[in-house]
């Protein structure tokens, strides 16, 4: 059989928190049919496009898909094949190798969990993705995540799963607002940073020097030509 694989990955650019990475396979006949399935989102809907509710949805049916597919394998009722693999890698290895390394070995560990064939696959990547370089057949796309189907349900898992790492995170920290910005370095969240300091999710190598960017924006957002004090915050790799 030949297979389909969509790449993607979610929080590259967060102060804390991981980088995700979901890599989807899909038996080709089998995605020929599925692009077509109006249970799943439509071309140009990836997980930014879509609302929290509508994310849960699709990926509740592509998890779905998984489990149905492989009843239907033991069962010898059907060869076709939809499986899926998310990897998180830490903000911890992210600050140790940063996050080029991380991404490269998220998608390394997504491929080995479903044990892909580089003989069988074509596999696409969403922006700058690359895949191990054995897999000759592989092809970057610029927005492939609104482009191509299998990469933008790779998006939408991949999403979903983060984003649940990062409601059990707010639970344990409260303070920093996790549930809402997901990690991202919004200004509530910056400013929790400057008050409380950072938290064991949070990545020191994104949080250097945040003080000066915090005092810019509230600048900005306040008014130019008024001076707003902000409390100045350590360098976090102390």
């Amino acid at each position: 059989m030949k297979f389909i694989v969509g790449i993607d990955e979610v929080g590259r650019g967060p102060l804390a928190g991981p980088v995700t990475v979901c890599v989807v396979a899909c038996e080709e006949k089998m995605y020929n049919k599925l692009k077509r399935d109006r249970r799943l989102p439509p071309t140009g809907k990836d997980s930014k496009k879509l609302s929290p509710l509508a994310r849960e949805k699709y990926a509740t049916y592509l998890k779905l898909l998984v489990s149905k597919t492989a009843f239907d394998m033991r069962s010898q009722m059907s060869k076709a094949v939809f499986d899926t693999a998310i990897v998180h890698i830490s903000n911890k290895v992210i600050d140790a190798k940063g996050i080029s390394f991380a991404i490269k070995k998220a998608i390394t560990e997504g491929i080995k969990k479903l044990k892909l064939n580089p003989r069988n696959c074509r596999v696409l990547l969403d922006g700058g993705l690359k895949a191990p370089k054995q897999f000759k057949n592989q092809r970057t796309i610029r927005k492939g995540d609104e482009k191509e189907k299998i990469i933008a349900w790779a998006s939408i898992l991949a999403k979903v799963s983060r984003d649940e790492l990062m409601h059990r995170a707010a639970k344990k920290f409260p303070r920093y607002g996790f549930e809402n910005h997901k990690g991202y370095g919004t200004l509530k969240h910056r400013l929790a940073i400057s008050k409380y300091g950072i938290s064991v999710v949070h990545r020191v190598s994104y949080c250097r020097n945040l003080s000066f960017h915090i005092f810019l924006q509230l600048q900005l957002e306040q008014g130019a030509g008024r001076v707003i004090p902000v409390p100045f915050i350590f360098e976090c790799s102390s």
